[in-house]
């Protein structure tokens, strides 16, 4: 699904975000990348959907090299991608409904078919009598839950997620581990980023754990079936 090989991302000669990353990702896999703030973590998740190009080295999703797709490819890879960030990015003026249905349409989706999809979402999340409210009438715990519906819209092959609890309580948190919980089992490709390793690690089938830049260690998760160090 995912391979880096050899990557490095500088900002200026003396900041090196991400030295010599070397790691394959397979289908069906929940990554957690761990590390301190500054470790690199959100860097590589903004490589991986070209948000950021790498300053060297190749990177390969689905066997596509994101170094020669022009602005349609990237566009394309974007389709394939569901993001959840912990700002959670819901436009303000519109309701849960049509943040998540937009995500659709502005896919190509056609708008009824959009927001049968997200009807069917909010449904699915316990938020189907919360359709209406716009973001400042949604809790932090319903807003994540929003926002990842938004993610799913598109049936994404893969799901970044960058510190998706980092602005919630605990019982928030809970509620959206119990989330990522359900999304695994659909056979999508997840890759979350979090310094709080020990909230994810219990689902994780991998760790994958970075200390200024660097890959440090790479083993099998409390999720997994046994531990490969």
């Amino acid at each position: 699904m995912i391979q880096f090989q050899h990557v490095a991302k500088r900002y200026a000669p003396d900041l090196r975000a991400l030295d010599d990353i070397d790691i394959e990702i397979h289908k069906g896999e929940l990554v957690l990348l761990s590390g301190a703030s500054g470790a690199g973590k959100s860097t590589l998740l903004k490589l991986v959907y070209r948000e950021e190009e790498p300053s060297s080295g190749k990177i390969l999703v689905e066997g596509r090299d994101l170094q020669s797709l022009d602005g349609r490819g990237v566009a394309r890879l974007r389709r394939r991608v569901g993001l959840i960030f912990q700002e959670f990015k819901l436009l303000a003026h519109l309701s849960a409904l049509e943040n998540i249905a937009l995500a659709a349409e502005i896919s190509g989706t056609a708008k009824k078919a959009a927001q049968a999809r997200a009807e069917q979402l909010l449904g699915e999340l316990g938020l189907a009598s919360r359709r209406h409210a716009k973001p400042d009438g949604l809790s932090g715990g319903e807003q994540q839950r929003v926002a990842v519906a938004r993610a799913l819209v598109n049936r994404p092959a893969l799901i970044l997620a960058d510190e998706p609890t980092g602005n919630l309580d605990g019982a928030a948190a809970a509620e959206t581990l119990r989330l990522f919980e359900d999304i695994r089992k659909q056979d999508s490709t997840i890759v979350i980023a979090s310094h709080d390793e020990n909230l994810f690690r219990v689902i994780a089938s991998r760790l994958i754990h970075l200390e200024q830049g660097r890959i440090v260690a790479d083993t099998a998760g409390s999720g997994a079936a046994e531990w490969r160090l």
